[in-house]
Order: structure tokens, then sequence, then C-alpha cells
């Protein structure tokens, strides 16, 4: 058995072909799937539960079918489906997990995170992520009638692509210093998580000792994924890997 972790998909009824490619993945996985993680992101932007697109039925229906056959779904919210709260993960089959969230990876204590708050050097997104992870903020939001949600989140969408134009690419990772303090705070030597984009595995000399950072890729192009079998012999796949 193994476990299978992707993020960053940014489902949208607007591009199909990356539904597909996450369908074949539930489909085809690498190997056998006894917990599936979903690291945020999932959705290019979600307005609540409420309003859940009818094209993600498919992926409804294949989780659930994943779900049956014994596998455990996990989701964990990115910065671009905060709002998914747990009417829809029952749809989906999944388990909700707080923002950091330690695992036993088969003997092995992993921190799953989806990586946006690790971005400490981008002050303008980490004042943004603030108010948007705020209960207040969120309840406000859903009381909205659906139409303004979508016009609010086009807004925040647009505001966003704006600014990262104009930021350092540095600026827009993970600053290695909270990095460190994360994994020292969870005591542990293994983090995963998505957000940058950026689909690697860095070996870190950290005070404690040798650590790893895996960074899951977007799906923007193609897939990308981490498949963690029993056996520790892991293999994160993505085509922009050298």
């Amino acid at each position: 058995m193994g476990a299978l972790f992707i993020s960053d998909m940014h489902l949208d009824p607007s591009r199909p072909d990356t539904l597909a490619r996450l369908l074949e993945l539930l489909r085809h996985p690498p190997g056998p799937v006894e917990r599936l993680y979903i690291l945020g992101d999932l959705f290019e932007a979600w307005i609540g539960d409420d309003a859940a697109p009818s094209e993600l039925a498919p992926l409804e229906e294949a989780l659930q079918r994943l779900k049956r056959a014994g596998s455990a779904i996990y989701f964990q919210h990115g910065n671009r489906d905060f709002l998914l709260g747990e009417a829809y993960a029952e749809r989906l089959g999944a388990q909700l997990l707080p923002e950091e969230t330690v695992i036993d990876l088969y003997g092995r204590p992993a921190l799953l995170m989806h990586g946006d708050s690790l971005c400490i050097d981008d002050h303008e997104y980490q004042r943004f992520r603030a108010m948007v992870r705020n209960p207040d903020w969120q309840a406000q939001i859903l009381a909205l009638p659906i139409p303004e949600r979508l016009r609010l989140a086009a807004e925040l969408r647009e505001t966003s692509r704006a600014a990262n134009q104009t930021k350092a690419e540095e600026i827009m990772d993970v600053n290695a210093a909270e990095v460190a303090r994360v994994m020292e705070a969870h005591g542990v030597d293994l983090l995963i998580h998505g957000h940058t984009h950026r689909p690697a595995i860095h070996r870190l000399q950290h005070p404690s000792g040798p650590a790893t950072r895996i960074v899951l890729g977007d799906w923007y192009q193609q897939p990308s994924h981490l498949y963690w079998p029993e056996n520790g012999a892991f293999r994160l796949q993505d085509p922009r890997l050298p």
C-alpha cells in the first residue's frame, strides 16, 4: 500500500483537460492507494459549498469510488479553496485537515501544509491571508448571494494576478528560516507542501539534523504527484523535474 499526495490542480470549468488528467490519475494511480492527501488549491476558486459547479460531478464520483474501495481521503485548504466546508468535503468523501498536520507516514512523521503560510516575505499576501482566514470575514462572504460572491472572487483573482506581476520571484517562494522554524516546532524532518508551483525535493540541514522538503507541482499544463509506498521509496512525478 501507499500514500498519494497532490495539490494545486486549480480545477475550473474552463479547463476540462485538468479534470481529465486528475480522473486518469485516480483511475490509474502509480500504486495501491491506502491514503490520498489533497494539499489545497484543488479548485481555482471556491465561493461556497452551495455553489459547487455541476462539472465537478465526475470528480465527486471518482473520489467516492476510491473511498468505497478502501482508501482514506484527506483535504487541506489552499489559498484558493479556503471556503470549502464540511458539506462539500463529505460529497468528496474527504476528511478536512488543519493547515498544519503531522501524519505517520509508514513510520516516519511528516508535516503536511498547503505552503502559503511559509511565504512570509510576501507581506502583502500574508495580510490578505489573515483577512480571508478570519471566520467572521468568511461568514460575511458566505452570506452574500452567489452572483455577488462570483463577482468578488473574480476581482480577487485579478488583483492577485496584477500584484504578482510586480513581485520578485523569491518573495513568492517559501522563507527558509520559516521552514526550519515550523519543522522544528512540529519535531519533524519531513515536510510536504504545494502552493509555490515549484516541484522539487530539497535536502536541508537544520540544527537538529538533516531534513527533507518535498514540493508538489501545479497541474496547469501537466499532472504532478508524490507517491509514498510503505517501504519509503517515494517518487515525485513531475515532467519539470530533471
